[in-house]
Formats: C-alpha cells, sequence, structure tokens
C-alpha cells in the first residue's frame, strides 16, 4: 500500500487516466492504452481508452511494483476525463488529459483537477496495441515527455501496462 499512496501522490495514473492492458510489451512493462478519443488502428471503439483499466504491470525509477500495490489501482477514462482510485485512499485524483496522436511516440498531456495531484500536470507517451491493451510511460517530474517506453533506476519515469476490464 506505500507503493500505492507514492503512486497516487505522484500521477494521476491517468494518465488517461488517461489510461491505459493485458499484454506485456516491449522492455520489461506492458503495454498501456491510449487517451481519450485517440485512435492507433483498427476500429474506432476497439482503440480508444474509454472505459475502465487495471494495471497489470509497472516499473518506477526502476523497481517493479508488486501486485498487490498494482491490484489496488483503478483507472476509469470517459471522453478526455479520467479518475484513478486507489483502495485504502480517501480521495481518488480526478481531471483530464489532451493527446497529440501526431507525435512519435503519440504524447499525452495530463493535467489533475481534483484530489492529490490537484494542479498539477503530468506528461506521458503512451501506445495502445489493440483494444484491450495500453502503455503508457509517464514523467512523474512533468519536465519533459519520455522518449522512450523505459523507467530506469534514478529517475521519475513511471512505465505501466494497463488491461481494459469489463464494466
Amino acid at each position: 500500500m506505500k507503493a500505492c499512496r507514492l503512486l497516487i501522490r505522484c500521477l494521476p495514473v491517468v494518465a488517461l487516466s488517461t489510461i491505459l492492458c493485458a499484454t506485456v510489451l516491449g522492455a520489461d512493462v506492458p503495454s498501456k492504452a491510449a487517451p481519450a478519443g485517440a485512435t492507433t488502428g483498427g476500429t474506432p471503439e476497439s482503440r480508444t481508452p474509454e472505459g475502465v483499466w487495471k494495471p497489470i504491470a509497472a516499473v518506477l525509477g526502476g523497481a517493479r511494483l508488486p501486485k498487490e500495490s498494482l491490484d489496488a489501482i483503478t483507472l476509469r477514462i470517459s471522453g478526455t476525463n479520467y479518475e484513478v482510485t486507489v483502495k485504502g485512499e480517501t480521495e481518488p485524483d480526478r481531471g483530464f488529459s489532451t493527446l497529440d496522436t501526431n507525435a512519435s511516440p503519440k504524447h499525452m498531456t495530463i493535467t489533475s483537477t481534483n484530489g492529490p495531484n490537484r494542479g498539477k500536470t503530468f506528461l506521458a507517451i503512451y501506445e495502445m496495441k489493440d483494444g484491450r491493451s495500453l502503455r503508457v510511460c509517464y514523467d512523474l517530474s512533468g519536465a519533459d515527455f519520455p522518449k522512450e517506453f523505459n523507467a530506469p533506476k534514478g529517475t521519475q519515469l513511471y512505465l505501466v501496462g494497463y488491461r481494459r476490464q469489463k464494466e
């Protein structure tokens, strides 16, 4: 639960909340979903991050998060709005995101309006390989968009793979 508290305070996993599935892609972190309204092939219905997402794997600054921490997190995306809840926390993180689908990799700017991250902006890159899988890499410092889907030791990068849940 300590890792969950750190995450909820450091980032709006939302990142689209934007955000984000079941397949582990790339190095050692799974894929994440794209932000609201974004499509990356396939039908729009299958490539939108709208819905409920659970993280399946995550790395924060080189450290893999334990399953118990991931299981406590739920991301809900509706349009450009997101809500991240963490079991045991009294207040969810809520806000909105904007997407730049022309950038490569695609960019997501996440702004928290309510909750532990209120007033903070997080920059992220994302990809959605299919309608059920989302991979997002957040820069929790808010300094710059990550260059790749990697969260090495000594950084404030948070890489997470999400799986879409049935509502």
